[in-house]
């Protein structure tokens, strides 16, 4: 599992972090990130067309989607049963950490801080999602929490902007950040979706 999240993590340096409202659209939003060099996807389960997004969105060749906003055992069974690659939640519970642990998929939870990774150590754990990073502390509070936890692997998410992405990326254990600003709600604005996923990938880890 650890092996398996850390290769997707290293695919590109942004995760788009996905809110899709209409299935109608997956395919193109998911063609668009991936021709512009980001095939690392995100679906979050925040609306009712999730599931189906993510089987759409499976359908595209190079494509690797994943369920983020996994809140239990019960969103983590449908994802998988959606077709979901790997699973990110917001936070880890330990009725969530169990259950992702034993299905084997790559899991990537949410941590805010030291208890929260330590829970994930004692599960076999350590790659997570700082969320949500900028309101959490920022990348100061990321650094001071490193200190202890060196050995861990991160993937910052909440308030990330292509503007700041770098800074984060220059974190030696930040492996990829997570990011919203990719894609818009509503109807895809295909052009500007690949122009911004282009973007996205050319940034560099330090």
């Amino acid at each position: 599992m650890t092996a398996a999240i850390e290769q997707i993590m290293l695919t590109a340096p942004v995760i788009p972090v996905l809110v899709v409202d209409d299935v109608a659209h997956a395919v193109p939003i998911a063609e668009a990130l991936v021709r512009g060099g980001l095939p690392v996807l995100e679906v979050t389960l925040r609306t009712a067309a999730a599931l189906d997004v993510i089987a759409a969105m499976k359908t595209v060749p190079g494509a690797i989607v994943g369920a983020g906003t996994v809140l239990n055992p019960q969103d983590l069974n449908a994802a998988i049963h959606a077709g979901a690659t790997f699973i990110v939640s917001p936070g880890l519970t330990e009725p969530l950490g169990k259950a992702a642990v034993e299905s084997g998929i790559p899991f990537l939870p949410g941590t805010a801080n030291a208890g929260d990774m330590m829970r994930g150590l004692d599960r076999g754990l350590r790659h997570f999602k700082f969320f949500p990073a900028e309101t959490s502390g920022g990348r100061p509070a990321l650094k001071a929490l490193m200190g202890p936890f060196s050995d861990v692997r991160i993937c910052p998410t909440g308030g990330i902007t292509l503007d700041n992405a770098s800074d984060w990326l220059a974190i030696e254990q930040v492996l990829c950040v997570g990011g919203s600003w990719l894609v818009k709600r509503g109807a895809p604005d295909v052009a500007a979706i690949e122009a911004a996923a282009r973007a996205a990938a050319a940034l560099t880890r330090d």
